[in-house]
């Protein structure tokens, strides 16, 4: 999704994107980004993890995910579609705050669309006949445009913000110590990393990122978060396959690779300096069941 999300460009005509992502779910990764995601499964299943909610995921679930919320889809054993070799197919509407002006909130009208820009902050299921009527705006979107499209926007805003049909993802505390940087070069950094944690992270790039150079932008850093880059990485790294361990049977070897890591030795070793076992040792935590069985 992640490099999905980098080749959006809005036309002219257009506020906000509507698309169809059909794709293989397990080259999904980890990520978050700055726009607002409603997205309606039409095809696949698995398992989702939205901020520290884990839940399985089937056709016809309708998520609304709100920015910076870390997210991921993916399957423990893929199931591909005979006819399509696909894993997953979702409509997807993503957008930001410049389509809800100030001037357009502070309207009466708009209350209910505040409302749903509440939720997403904690990302949200939506169920019941919301589902129902949200579903069936969002397929006509993809081949609709100019005012009738836009208007239908505001319309699916309205009737998800009215609504008591949905289920709240991220906890609330997880919402409460959600990443926001006050300093919008430890923002920049913290957006890179997350965007790129699987990669070879160049010092040099991450400094280019903040106008820095390397030394400073490390020091810098260290002083504002307590924590050098590369340890801020591996924090990700590793709270990312803490959700793997926890929620899901993929083998460990996997799981370290998924995260980033080139080797099992150094994947071990990191998650041990952070949460002070083997990855085996806190598998034995868990207390999802076996959902193969």
């Amino acid at each position: 999704m992640k490099e999905l999300l980098e080749q959006i460009k809005l036309s002219p005509d257009e506020s906000y994107y509507i698309g169809i992502f059909q794709d293989h779910i397990d080259q999904s990764r980890w990520h978050y980004h700055q726009e607002y995601e409603l997205s309606f499964i039409t095809e696949g299943s698995g398992r989702r993890i939205v901020g520290d909610s884990v839940e399985e995921f089937h056709p016809g679930d309708l998520i609304f995910i709100g920015p910076r919320i870390p997210h991921v889809w993916f399957s423990e054993t893929p199931m591909l579609n005979q006819h399509s070799g696909r894993t997953l197919e979702s409509v997807y509407l993503l957008f930001n705050q410049a389509i809800l002006p100030d001037e357009l909130t502070s309207l009466p009208e708009f209350r209910h669309v505040n409302r749903a820009m509440q939720l997403a902050e904690r990302g949200i299921r939506i169920t019941g006949d919301t589902l129902n009527q949200v579903s069936r705006i969002m397929l006509q979107l993809p081949y609709l445009s100019g005012l009738k499209r836009l208007m239908l926007f505001y319309e699916i805003m309205d009737i998800i913000g009215m609504s008591q049909s949905f289920q709240f993802l991220a906890s609330e505390s997880y919402a409460r110590s959600k990443f926001e940087a006050a300093n919008n070069r430890v923002k920049g950094i913290h957006e890179f990393l997350m965007l790129n944690y699987r990669e070879e992270i160049n010092l040099k790039e991450i400094a280019g990122i903040v106008h820095m150079a390397p030394a400073s932008a490390c020091r810098f850093f260290k002083s504002s978060t307590g924590l050098t880059i590369f340890e801020y990485l591996n924090k990700i790294k590793i709270d990312y396959a803490c959700k793997l361990l926890l929620n899901t049977d993929l083998n460990i070897v996997d799981i370290s690779y998924d995260c980033g890591f080139n080797n099992l030795s150094h994947f071990n070793k990191q998650f041990r300096k952070f949460i002070g076992k083997t990855p085996s040792q806190f598998r034995k935590l868990r207390s999802v069941p076996n959902y193969n069985k």
